[in-house]
């Protein structure tokens, strides 16, 4: 055999590992980067594709991934396509629906499928309406239950900080739906 074709056996048997390893990466992972993407205010519609790209990346990425912080990798590059989809939406300088328009007629006439979906509705508005750096926090711990060592690591932020701003965006979400109760208790249903 020679030289040549031993390489190109190597390199495709390298490539295989790598498209295994992808696969498993997309398994493991795709549910937590679709959630974080939506929590971070896309669209299903967009969150799909979001997520697509965020596993697209990390195909490229391989080398870059350290072993045990494949979460904080793909955090990063969530968040990343999040605020990308945000700018292209600015930039539309359209009056998008929002997303309780969107869901009402759509919605099935399933009673307990009705409260899931407009409970999920409620927590989107109450999490677009926080500021981005409490959101990513509160999202991180109370939606994706990662611990706070892993929510510093992937934001590479100090640990003190990630329990000052989950701190803070407790409070924000807690005084948030309190006073989208009380319009709600008192005459207005906007959240």
């Amino acid at each position: 055999m020679s030289e040549l074709a031993v390489e190109c056996a190597a390199a495709a048997t390298v490539q295989a590992g790598a498209d295994e390893w992808v696969g498993a990466l997309v398994r493991d992972h795709f549910a937590y980067v679709w959630r974080l993407c939506r929590r971070l205010g896309l669209p299903e519609a967009d969150a799909d594709d979001a997520a697509q790209q965020v596993f697209i990346t990390a195909s490229r990425r391989v080398a870059d991934i350290r072993p045990g912080s494949e979460r904080a990798f793909l955090y990063g590059v969530a968040v990343n396509a999040a605020a990308k989809w945000r700018e292209t939406r600015a930039r539309r300088r359209e009056e998008p629906e929002t997303e309780l328009e969107r869901m009402e007629a759509a919605l099935p006439s399933a009673e307990e499928l009705l409260d899931r979906r407009n409970a999920r509705v409620l927590l989107d508005a109450l999490l677009d309406a926080m500021p981005l750096e409490l959101r990513i926090v509160f999202v991180l711990y109370e939606i994706e239950q990662q611990t706070a060592p892993e929510i510093a690591e992937a934001l590479e932020i100090p640990l003190g900080t990630v329990a000052s701003r989950l701190r803070r965006a407790r409070e924000d979400f807690a005084a948030r739906l309190a006073r989208l109760e009380a319009r709600r208790r008192f005459g207005g249903t906007k959240p």
